[in-house]
């Protein structure tokens, strides 16, 4: 009998200490991140990069443990909607930037009898650095394989109903029993250079309506935060990056109780767990924040496990 596979894609993360210089060194090697048309140039501006972050970089996973809480994340997903679809269908992850990559999860599909691989990039919203990314490596490894799969991608799912509302679930969360109004609330979004934008990537738009549907829904939970924000963390380089940067929000946000929800990010990773509940923490407190949140992400939750199966059931 023929069997239809799950692949979850995303951007990887350190399974270990040593494998940060591999994580960087992949990322920046992307020729959708660094988009220079010359390799050459990518290569040498990704080096210099490599070299200038891997040492904070590793840093930074020491604090957390010595690994990127990504990948637990994401392996305890695959396990509960293994448990929930059963033997017929295949569930696996592969990672953009970090083992288990492309070329090894598809070797082992090689092994079933598989008709057709559903593939579901862990981002929410499309971005040529992400999304376009990922999918692009799946296929060009898979197209070298031996495997006469049908291919079946889906590019976003933002608007899915079951995800926002484990995004809403895990807000409710995070305050608690304390009051909406005491707070507001800011969608973090991760920053990416204006000229990606200015060159066609749909990004910006697909982060505003977003944002947009969580307001009605929030809204119709009666979740009545005082105020409700938009903001990009993450920058890097001298390069004009999607405004307001995070950093100049906190900075007019006069209320001072605050909520951070990464909106661009499905599973916890070092830039919520550390940039976000870390190093944004610092900062909302010399600002004189008395109150600062940061939600989690949807990461193995139930109802995020339904919405990528009912994803999956419309894909099919």
């Amino acid at each position: 009998m023929k069997k239809e596979a799950i692949v979850l894609l995303n951007m990887g993360g350190p399974n270990n200490l040593n494998e940060v210089e591999m994580f960087l060194k992949n990322m920046f090697a992307d020729k959708n991140i660094l988009t220079m048309k010359s390799g050459l140039v990518r290569k040498m501006v990704g080096g210099l990069i490599v070299f200038n972050r891997a040492e904070s970089s590793q840093e930074i996973y020491r604090q957390l443990g010595g690994k990127s809480p990504l990948v637990g994340h994401t392996k305890s997903l695959v396990e509960k909607l293994k448990n929930k679809l059963g033997e017929n269908v295949i569930v696996d992850f592969a990672m953009r930037y970090t083992p288990p990559f492309a070329c090894e999860v598809i070797e082992r599909l090689e092994n079933e009898d598989v008709d057709k691989i559903f593939l579901i990039p862990l981002y929410p919203q499309y971005s040529t650095t992400t999304t376009k990314s990922s999918l692009e490596d799946f296929e060009e490894c898979y197209h070298n394989s031996k495997g006469d799969a049908l291919l079946v991608e889906i590019k976003h799912f933002f608007e899915n109903t079951r995800y926002n509302q484990a995004i809403i679930e895990n807000i409710k969360k995070t305050v608690g029993d304390d009051d909406y109004c005491d707070f507001d609330i800011i969608f973090s979004a991760h920053g990416l250079p204006q000229k990606i934008v200015d060159a066609g990537d749909v990004y910006e738009k697909h982060v505003n309506r977003h944002v947009e549907i969580l307001k009605e829904m929030m809204q119709n939970e009666d979740m009545a935060f005082h105020n409700v924000h938009l903001a990009y963390q993450s920058k890097v380089g001298p390069l004009k990056w999607l405004t307001p940067s995070l950093e100049d929000k906190l900075k007019t946000v006069r209320n001072r109780g605050v909520i951070i929800f990464p909106i661009a990010f499905t599973i916890d990773n070092s830039e919520t767990d550390f940039e976000l509940d870390v190093e944004y923490r610092e900062i909302a407190g010399k600002l004189g924040f008395e109150d600062y949140r940061v939600s989690k992400c949807p990461n193995d939750s139930d109802l995020f496990a339904d919405a990528l199966i009912e994803i999956y059931e419309k894909m099919k």
